[in-house]
Protein backbone atom coordinates (compact mmCIF):
# COMPACT_ATOMS: atom_id res chain seq x y z
CA UNK A 1 0.00 0.00 0.00
CA UNK A 2 1.32 3.42 -0.96
CA UNK A 3 -1.47 5.90 -0.26
CA UNK A 4 -3.32 6.95 2.85
CA UNK A 5 -6.65 6.44 1.11
CA UNK A 6 -5.87 2.80 0.38
CA UNK A 7 -4.95 2.17 4.02
CA UNK A 8 -8.00 4.01 5.35
CA UNK A 9 -10.37 2.21 2.98
CA UNK A 10 -8.94 -1.17 3.98
CA UNK A 11 -9.18 -0.39 7.70
CA UNK A 12 -12.75 0.87 7.31
CA UNK A 13 -13.65 -2.32 5.48
CA UNK A 14 -12.09 -4.84 7.84
CA UNK A 15 -11.52 -3.03 11.14
CA UNK A 16 -14.02 -2.51 13.95
CA UNK A 17 -15.12 1.11 14.09
CA UNK A 18 -14.46 1.75 17.78
CA UNK A 19 -12.04 4.62 17.12
CA UNK A 20 -12.26 7.88 15.24
CA UNK A 21 -8.61 8.67 14.42
CA UNK A 22 -7.40 11.59 12.41
CA UNK A 23 -6.97 10.52 8.80
CA UNK A 24 -3.19 10.36 8.85
CA UNK A 25 -1.55 6.97 8.18
CA UNK A 26 1.85 6.78 9.86
CA UNK A 27 4.63 4.44 8.81
CA UNK A 28 7.83 5.75 10.46
CA UNK A 29 8.90 7.51 13.63
CA UNK A 30 12.04 8.91 15.19
CA UNK A 31 12.26 11.17 18.22
CA UNK A 32 9.32 13.57 18.19
CA UNK A 33 8.85 13.14 14.44
CA UNK A 34 6.61 10.74 12.54
CA UNK A 35 6.14 10.21 8.83
CA UNK A 36 3.08 9.09 6.90
CA UNK A 37 2.91 6.56 4.06
CA UNK A 38 3.24 9.35 1.51
CA UNK A 39 6.39 10.79 3.07
CA UNK A 40 4.96 13.83 4.88
CA UNK A 41 6.54 14.52 8.29
CA UNK A 42 4.72 15.63 11.43
CA UNK A 43 5.59 16.70 14.95
CA UNK A 44 3.96 14.25 17.35
CA UNK A 45 2.29 16.18 20.16
CA UNK A 46 0.37 13.22 21.57
CA UNK A 47 3.24 10.75 22.17
CA UNK A 48 0.80 7.82 22.00
CA UNK A 49 -1.06 9.17 25.04
CA UNK A 50 2.28 9.60 26.85
CA UNK A 51 3.53 6.08 26.10
CA UNK A 52 6.36 7.48 23.97
CA UNK A 53 7.92 9.81 26.53
CA UNK A 54 11.37 8.65 25.41
CA UNK A 55 10.61 9.45 21.76
CA UNK A 56 9.75 7.17 18.87
CA UNK A 57 12.09 4.21 18.33
CA UNK A 58 14.67 5.36 20.86
CA UNK A 59 17.96 3.73 19.72
CA UNK A 60 18.70 2.34 23.19
CA UNK A 61 15.29 0.69 23.35
CA UNK A 62 15.58 -0.71 19.83
CA UNK A 63 18.96 -2.21 20.74
CA UNK A 64 17.74 -3.81 23.97
CA UNK A 65 14.53 -5.05 22.37
CA UNK A 66 16.37 -6.63 19.44
CA UNK A 67 18.95 -8.31 21.67
CA UNK A 68 16.38 -9.70 24.12
CA UNK A 69 14.03 -10.86 21.36
CA UNK A 70 16.88 -12.87 19.90
CA UNK A 71 17.52 -14.52 23.29
CA UNK A 72 14.14 -15.16 24.92
CA UNK A 73 10.79 -13.42 24.55
CA UNK A 74 8.24 -15.36 26.61
CA UNK A 75 8.30 -18.03 29.29
CA UNK A 76 4.88 -17.49 30.90
CA UNK A 77 4.86 -17.38 34.69
CA UNK A 78 4.95 -21.19 34.84
CA UNK A 79 8.72 -20.71 34.87
CA UNK A 80 11.04 -17.96 36.06
CA UNK A 81 13.11 -15.71 33.80
CA UNK A 82 16.22 -13.65 34.43
CA UNK A 83 14.72 -10.21 33.58
CA UNK A 84 11.64 -10.05 35.82
CA UNK A 85 13.50 -9.98 39.16
CA UNK A 86 15.77 -7.22 37.87
CA UNK A 87 12.81 -5.07 36.83
CA UNK A 88 11.07 -5.74 40.14
CA UNK A 89 14.17 -4.54 41.97
CA UNK A 90 14.49 -1.46 39.74
CA UNK A 91 10.85 -0.43 40.19
CA UNK A 92 10.84 -0.97 43.94
CA UNK A 93 14.01 1.08 44.32
CA UNK A 94 12.58 3.77 42.04
CA UNK A 95 9.32 4.07 43.98
CA UNK A 96 10.40 3.14 47.50
CA UNK A 97 7.99 0.22 47.51
CA UNK A 98 8.49 -3.40 48.56
CA UNK A 99 6.74 -5.45 45.86
CA UNK A 100 5.86 -5.25 42.17
CA UNK A 101 3.27 -7.14 40.16
CA UNK A 102 3.70 -6.92 36.37
CA UNK A 103 0.88 -6.93 33.81
CA UNK A 104 0.61 -5.85 30.17
CA UNK A 105 -1.78 -2.91 29.80
CA UNK A 106 -2.82 -0.01 31.97
CA UNK A 107 -6.35 -1.35 32.31
CA UNK A 108 -4.98 -4.70 33.51
CA UNK A 109 -2.88 -2.92 36.11
CA UNK A 110 -5.91 -0.97 37.34
CA UNK A 111 -7.91 -4.20 37.56
CA UNK A 112 -5.02 -5.71 39.51
CA UNK A 113 -5.01 -2.80 41.95
CA UNK A 114 -8.78 -3.10 42.42
CA UNK A 115 -8.47 -6.82 43.16
CA UNK A 116 -5.60 -6.20 45.58
CA UNK A 117 -7.53 -3.47 47.41
CA UNK A 118 -10.65 -5.57 47.75
CA UNK A 119 -8.76 -8.63 49.00
CA UNK A 120 -6.70 -6.47 51.38
CA UNK A 121 -9.98 -5.09 52.72
CA UNK A 122 -11.30 -8.56 53.47
CA UNK A 123 -8.06 -10.15 54.67
CA UNK A 124 -6.39 -7.24 56.51
CA UNK A 125 -9.07 -4.67 57.34
CA UNK A 126 -11.85 -7.07 58.17
CA UNK A 127 -14.50 -5.77 55.79
CA UNK A 128 -17.52 -8.06 55.49
CA UNK A 129 -17.40 -10.34 52.43
CA UNK A 130 -18.62 -8.75 49.20
CA UNK A 131 -19.16 -5.36 50.85
CA UNK A 132 -15.89 -3.60 49.87
CA UNK A 133 -16.20 -0.12 48.34
CA UNK A 134 -13.68 1.90 46.38
CA UNK A 135 -14.04 5.66 46.01
CA UNK A 136 -13.32 7.16 42.57
CA UNK A 137 -13.60 10.63 41.00
CA UNK A 138 -15.86 12.22 38.43
CA UNK A 139 -14.12 12.69 35.09
CA UNK A 140 -11.85 9.71 35.67
CA UNK A 141 -10.36 7.52 32.99
CA UNK A 142 -8.76 4.30 34.17
CA UNK A 143 -9.39 1.97 31.22
CA UNK A 144 -12.03 0.15 29.22
CA UNK A 145 -12.83 -3.14 30.98
CA UNK A 146 -16.39 -3.78 32.17
CA UNK A 147 -15.40 -3.19 35.80
CA UNK A 148 -13.55 0.04 35.02
CA UNK A 149 -16.27 1.55 32.83
CA UNK A 150 -18.72 0.74 35.63
CA UNK A 151 -17.36 3.73 37.55
CA UNK A 152 -16.80 6.04 34.59
CA UNK A 153 -18.63 9.37 34.41
CA UNK A 154 -19.01 9.06 30.64
CA UNK A 155 -22.41 7.65 29.69
CA UNK A 156 -21.15 6.38 26.32
CA UNK A 157 -18.50 4.23 27.97
CA UNK A 158 -21.23 2.36 29.90
CA UNK A 159 -24.15 2.31 27.47
CA UNK A 160 -24.93 -1.19 26.24
CA UNK A 161 -22.44 -3.02 28.48
CA UNK A 162 -24.51 -3.77 31.58
CA UNK A 163 -24.89 -5.29 34.04
CA UNK A 164 -22.14 -3.16 35.52
CA UNK A 165 -19.83 -3.97 38.42
CA UNK A 166 -20.96 -2.64 41.80
CA UNK A 167 -18.80 -1.49 44.69
CA UNK A 168 -17.73 2.00 43.58
CA UNK A 169 -18.62 5.43 44.98
CA UNK A 170 -18.02 8.54 42.88
CA UNK A 171 -17.09 11.96 44.27
CA UNK A 172 -16.25 15.29 42.60
CA UNK A 173 -12.59 15.47 41.58
CA UNK A 174 -10.63 17.61 44.01
CA UNK A 175 -13.26 17.67 46.78
CA UNK A 176 -11.73 16.87 50.16
CA UNK A 177 -15.10 17.26 51.88
CA UNK A 178 -16.77 14.76 49.54
CA UNK A 179 -13.96 12.25 50.10
CA UNK A 180 -14.30 12.51 53.87
CA UNK A 181 -18.08 12.12 53.64
CA UNK A 182 -17.94 9.10 51.31
CA UNK A 183 -15.75 6.98 53.59
CA UNK A 184 -17.47 4.32 55.67
CA UNK A 185 -16.59 1.02 57.34
CA UNK A 186 -16.61 -0.77 53.96
CA UNK A 187 -14.27 1.65 52.18
CA UNK A 188 -11.06 -0.10 51.21
CA UNK A 189 -9.44 2.39 48.79
CA UNK A 190 -9.49 5.74 47.06
CA UNK A 191 -8.44 5.41 43.39
CA UNK A 192 -7.37 8.71 41.83
CA UNK A 193 -5.38 10.24 38.99
CA UNK A 194 -3.04 12.92 40.41
CA UNK A 195 -3.83 14.83 37.21
CA UNK A 196 -6.69 13.70 35.01
CA UNK A 197 -5.41 13.13 31.48
CA UNK A 198 -8.44 12.14 29.42
CA UNK A 199 -10.40 14.86 31.21
CA UNK A 200 -8.21 17.44 29.50
CA UNK A 201 -5.13 17.67 31.76
CA UNK A 202 -7.37 18.58 34.68
CA UNK A 203 -5.31 19.56 37.74
CA UNK A 204 -6.93 19.30 41.21
CA UNK A 205 -6.84 22.18 43.71
CA UNK A 206 -3.49 22.65 45.43
CA UNK A 207 -3.28 20.54 48.56
CA UNK A 208 -5.97 18.07 47.51
CA UNK A 209 -3.66 15.05 47.31
CA UNK A 210 -1.99 15.89 50.60
CA UNK A 211 -5.32 16.16 52.38
CA UNK A 212 -6.64 13.05 50.64
CA UNK A 213 -3.57 11.09 51.76
CA UNK A 214 -4.10 12.22 55.36
CA UNK A 215 -7.78 11.30 55.30
CA UNK A 216 -7.02 7.86 53.85
CA UNK A 217 -4.40 7.20 56.50
CA UNK A 218 -6.72 8.28 59.32
CA UNK A 219 -9.44 5.92 58.09
CA UNK A 220 -7.25 2.93 57.14
CA UNK A 221 -8.12 3.38 53.46
CA UNK A 222 -5.61 2.67 50.69
CA UNK A 223 -4.59 5.62 48.52
CA UNK A 224 -4.11 4.23 44.99
CA UNK A 225 -2.69 6.62 42.38
CA UNK A 226 -3.08 5.94 38.67
CA UNK A 227 0.17 7.23 37.17
CA UNK A 228 -0.27 5.43 33.84
CA UNK A 229 -0.28 8.70 31.87
CA UNK A 230 0.98 11.19 34.43
CA UNK A 231 3.96 9.17 35.64
CA UNK A 232 7.54 8.70 34.47
CA UNK A 233 8.38 12.34 33.82
CA UNK A 234 5.33 13.63 31.99
CA UNK A 235 4.50 16.37 34.53
CA UNK A 236 8.05 17.52 35.23
CA UNK A 237 8.43 15.16 38.16
CA UNK A 238 9.09 11.42 38.14
CA UNK A 239 5.52 10.92 39.37
CA UNK A 240 2.75 13.50 39.50
CA UNK A 241 1.97 12.73 43.14
CA UNK A 242 5.44 14.02 44.05
CA UNK A 243 4.27 17.58 43.40
CA UNK A 244 2.45 17.33 46.73
CA UNK A 245 5.10 15.28 48.51
CA UNK A 246 2.90 12.32 49.44
CA UNK A 247 3.53 8.57 49.60
CA UNK A 248 0.67 6.54 48.10
CA UNK A 249 -0.09 3.01 49.21
CA UNK A 250 -0.39 1.73 45.63
CA UNK A 251 1.15 3.12 42.42
CA UNK A 252 -0.16 2.01 39.03
CA UNK A 253 2.21 2.31 36.06
CA UNK A 254 2.04 1.68 32.31
CA UNK A 255 2.50 3.43 28.96
CA UNK A 256 5.97 5.04 29.13
CA UNK A 257 7.20 2.11 31.22
CA UNK A 258 8.28 0.60 27.90
CA UNK A 259 8.80 3.79 25.89
CA UNK A 260 6.07 2.64 23.51
CA UNK A 261 8.03 -0.39 22.36
CA UNK A 262 6.05 -3.20 23.97
CA UNK A 263 3.03 -3.50 26.31
CA UNK A 264 3.94 -3.63 29.99
CA UNK A 265 2.33 -2.25 33.13
CA UNK A 266 2.88 -2.72 36.83
CA UNK A 267 1.41 -2.28 40.27
CA UNK A 268 3.91 -1.41 43.00
CA UNK A 269 3.06 -1.38 46.66
CA UNK A 270 3.94 -2.74 50.09
CA UNK A 271 4.31 -6.37 51.09
CA UNK A 272 1.20 -6.03 53.26
CA UNK A 273 -0.95 -5.11 50.25
CA UNK A 274 0.44 -7.11 47.33
CA UNK A 275 1.24 -9.95 49.72
CA UNK A 276 -2.48 -10.80 49.85
CA UNK A 277 -2.08 -12.53 46.49
CA UNK A 278 -1.27 -16.23 46.76
CA UNK A 279 -0.39 -18.63 43.91
CA UNK A 280 -3.42 -18.97 41.68
CA UNK A 281 -5.14 -15.76 42.84
CA UNK A 282 -4.14 -13.66 39.86
CA UNK A 283 -2.00 -13.92 36.75
CA UNK A 284 -1.23 -13.26 33.10
CA UNK A 285 0.48 -15.36 30.43
CA UNK A 286 2.45 -12.40 29.09
CA UNK A 287 2.74 -10.48 32.37
CA UNK A 288 6.39 -10.17 33.39
CA UNK A 289 7.75 -11.67 30.19
CA UNK A 290 11.50 -11.20 29.70
CA UNK A 291 11.16 -9.10 26.54
CA UNK A 292 8.89 -6.56 28.22
CA UNK A 293 10.98 -6.49 31.38
CA UNK A 294 14.26 -5.91 29.55
CA UNK A 295 12.72 -3.04 27.59
CA UNK A 296 11.16 -1.51 30.71
CA UNK A 297 14.47 -1.55 32.59
CA UNK A 298 16.11 0.42 29.77
CA UNK A 299 13.13 2.76 29.42
CA UNK A 300 13.44 3.75 33.09
CA UNK A 301 17.18 4.34 32.72
CA UNK A 302 16.61 6.61 29.73
CA UNK A 303 14.17 8.80 31.68
CA UNK A 304 16.67 9.38 34.47
CA UNK A 305 20.01 9.27 32.62
CA UNK A 306 18.90 11.54 29.77
CA UNK A 307 17.27 13.99 32.22
CA UNK A 308 13.85 13.82 30.61
CA UNK A 309 12.16 14.81 33.88
CA UNK A 310 14.15 18.04 34.02
CA UNK A 311 13.45 18.70 30.35
CA UNK A 312 9.74 18.21 30.89
CA UNK A 313 9.70 20.67 33.79
CA UNK A 314 11.78 23.33 32.05
CA UNK A 315 10.25 23.17 28.57
CA UNK A 316 6.76 22.59 29.95
CA UNK A 317 6.96 25.93 31.76
CA UNK A 318 8.27 27.57 28.60
CA UNK A 319 5.54 26.10 26.39
CA UNK A 320 2.77 27.12 28.77
CA UNK A 321 4.16 30.66 29.07
CA UNK A 322 4.29 31.05 25.29
CA UNK A 323 0.78 29.65 24.88
CA UNK A 324 -0.54 32.24 27.31
CA UNK A 325 0.86 34.91 24.98
CA UNK A 326 -1.38 33.67 22.17
CA UNK A 327 -4.54 35.76 22.20
CA UNK A 328 -7.14 33.60 20.50
CA UNK A 329 -10.87 34.29 20.17
CA UNK A 330 -11.44 30.53 20.51
CA UNK A 331 -9.49 29.78 23.69
CA UNK A 332 -11.05 29.94 27.14
CA UNK A 333 -7.85 29.10 29.02
CA UNK A 334 -4.65 27.06 29.03
CA UNK A 335 -3.67 24.65 31.81
CA UNK A 336 -0.95 22.12 32.37
CA UNK A 337 1.93 20.65 34.31
CA UNK A 338 5.25 19.81 32.70
CA UNK A 339 4.92 18.79 29.05
CA UNK A 340 1.23 17.99 29.52
CA UNK A 341 -1.01 20.85 28.52
CA UNK A 342 -4.69 21.30 27.79
CA UNK A 343 -5.99 24.06 25.54
CA UNK A 344 -9.58 24.55 26.72
CA UNK A 345 -11.71 26.05 23.98
CA UNK A 346 -14.80 28.19 24.36
CA UNK A 347 -18.18 26.58 23.81
CA UNK A 348 -18.69 28.54 20.61
CA UNK A 349 -15.37 27.46 19.10
CA UNK A 350 -16.94 24.55 17.22
CA UNK A 351 -15.21 21.76 19.11
CA UNK A 352 -11.56 20.73 19.30
CA UNK A 353 -11.67 18.22 16.46
CA UNK A 354 -11.54 20.82 13.69
CA UNK A 355 -8.54 22.48 15.34
CA UNK A 356 -6.70 19.14 15.48
CA UNK A 357 -7.42 18.60 11.79
CA UNK A 358 -6.03 22.08 11.06
CA UNK A 359 -2.91 21.31 13.13
CA UNK A 360 -2.45 18.07 11.20
CA UNK A 361 -2.67 19.88 7.88
CA UNK A 362 0.16 22.16 9.05
CA UNK A 363 2.36 19.30 10.27
CA UNK A 364 1.54 18.85 13.96
CA UNK A 365 -0.40 15.93 15.44
CA UNK A 366 -2.53 16.42 18.54
CA UNK A 367 -5.81 14.91 19.66
CA UNK A 368 -9.03 16.34 21.01
CA UNK A 369 -10.43 15.14 24.33
CA UNK A 370 -13.75 15.86 26.06
CA UNK A 371 -14.95 17.51 22.83
CA UNK A 372 -13.57 21.00 23.51
CA UNK A 373 -9.99 20.43 24.72
CA UNK A 374 -6.82 20.08 22.67
CA UNK A 375 -4.23 18.06 24.57
CA UNK A 376 -0.52 18.67 23.98
CA UNK A 377 1.89 15.96 25.13
CA UNK A 378 5.06 15.72 23.01
CA UNK A 379 7.81 13.20 23.76
CA UNK A 380 9.95 14.45 26.63
CA UNK A 381 13.07 14.54 24.45
CA UNK A 382 11.73 17.58 22.60
CA UNK A 383 14.02 20.60 22.26
CA UNK A 384 13.31 24.31 22.67
CA UNK A 385 13.79 24.85 18.95
CA UNK A 386 11.19 22.20 18.20
CA UNK A 387 8.77 23.78 20.65
CA UNK A 388 9.28 27.15 18.98
CA UNK A 389 8.58 25.49 15.63
CA UNK A 390 5.39 23.96 17.05
CA UNK A 391 4.28 27.28 18.55
CA UNK A 392 4.26 28.88 15.11
CA UNK A 393 1.83 26.21 13.92
CA UNK A 394 -0.33 26.35 17.05
CA UNK A 395 -0.57 30.15 16.95
CA UNK A 396 -1.52 30.04 13.28
CA UNK A 397 -4.36 27.60 13.96
CA UNK A 398 -5.66 29.29 17.11
CA UNK A 399 -5.75 32.75 15.57
CA UNK A 400 -6.81 32.03 12.00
Amino acid sequence: MTTAKECIDLENRYGAQNYKPLDVVLSKGSGIWVEDVEGKKYMDFLAAYSAVNQGHCHPRLVKVMTAQAARLALTSRAFRNDQLPLLAKDLCELTGCEMMLPMNTGAEAVETAIKAARKWGYVKKGVEDDKAEIIVCEGNFHGRTVTIISFSSEAQYKHGYGPLTPGFVTIPYGSVRALQKAINKNTVAFLVEPIQGENGVNIPPEGFLQQAAAICKQNNVLLMVDEIQSGLGRTGSLFAYEHENIKPDVIILGKALSGGMYPISAVVSSREILGVFKPGDHGSTYGGNPLACAIAREAIKIITEEKLIENSAKLGRYLLEKLHEIKSPYVDHYRGQGLWIGIVLKKGAGGARRFCVALQQRGLLAKETRENIIRLAPPLIITKDEIDQALVIIKDVLTS
